[in-house]
C-alpha cells in the first residue's frame, strides 16, 4: 500500500511457489518427531533445545493455529491501533482504522501455536480502493511449534501513501496461512488514510 514497496518482503506468492517449485515436505506430528532418533543424546537435546519444554492442547476443539489481534505500529500515533481478531470479525469489517498520511508504520501479528509445528506461515494482505485491487503483500512469516506463550511477528517498515489522491478508505482482505495452504484465519478491515491523524 505504499508507494515505496520494499521489494524483498512484498512477493507474489504464486510466483514464489512456481519459481522455487517447492512442494512441503509430509507433515510429522510432533509426537513422531519425539520418537525419531530418541536414543541419540546429542539430537534429543537439539530437539529439546528447538521444541523447548512442550505445552500441546489437547483439545481436538482448539484451532492448531490461532491469531488473536493485529496491531499497526506508528511512534506518531495518537493512541495505540489495535484490532482484536478472536472477536465478531463480520464486526470489525464495518469498522475504520485511521492512519496519518505519510507516517511510518509497521504490522505486527500476535498468534498462538497450540498443537503441532507449522511451517512457513505467511500473511497476505490484499488492498482495494473502489472494488479495484490496489496492492498485494506476501510477508514471510516462519516456522513454529507450540508454546503457551503468544508469538508476534512485526513487518518491514513501510510508509502511508500520501498526497490528496492517495487520502480515502482502503478496504484489506487479510489472510494468515501456511505452506499446506491452511486458512488459519481470513478477516476484512478498512483503513482510512487521512490529512491528520483527527481529520
Amino acid at each position: 500500500m505504499s508507494e515505496n514497496e520494499p521489494e524483498a518482503h512484498a512477493v507474489e506468492e504464486e510466483d514464489v511457489d512456481r519459481k522455487l517449485n517447492y512442494k512441503p515436505p509430509p507433515q510429522k506430528s510432533l509426537q513422531e518427531i519425539q520418537e525419531l532418533d530418541k536414543d541419540d543424546e546429542s539430537l534429543a537435546k537439539y530437539k529439546k533445545s528447538l521444541l523447548g519444554d512442550l505445552t500441546i492442547v489437547e483439545d481436538p476443539a482448539v484451532p492448531n493455529v490461532v491469531v488473536t489481534r493485529l496491531t499497526l505500529v506508528c511512534d506518531s500515533a495518537p493512541g495505540p491501533i489495535t484490532m482484536d481478531l478472536t472477536g465478531d470479525l463480520e464486526a470489525l469489517k464495518k469498522e475504520t482504522f485511521v492512519l496519518k498520511e505519510g507516517v511510518t508504520y509497521r504490522v505486527k501479528i500476535h498468534f498462538r501455536v497450540n498443537k503441532e509445528i507449522v511451517s512457513g506461515l505467511k500473511y497476505i494482505q490484499n488492498t482495494y480502493r473502489t472494488a479495484l485491487k490496489v496492492d498485494k503483500a506476501v510477508f514471510m512469516v516462519g516456522s513454529y511449534g507450540p508454546r503457551a506463550e503468544e508469538y508476534d511477528y512485526m513487518t518491514p517498515a513501510e510508509e502511508a501513501p500520501k498526497g490528496v489522491l492517495a487520502r480515502g478508505t482502503y478496504h484489506n482482505k487479510s489472510t494468515f496461512t501456511d505452506d499446506d495452504k491452511h486458512d488459519h484465519l481470513s478477516w476484512e478491515w478498512n483503513l482510512s488514510i487521512r490529512k491528520e491523524w483527527t481529520d
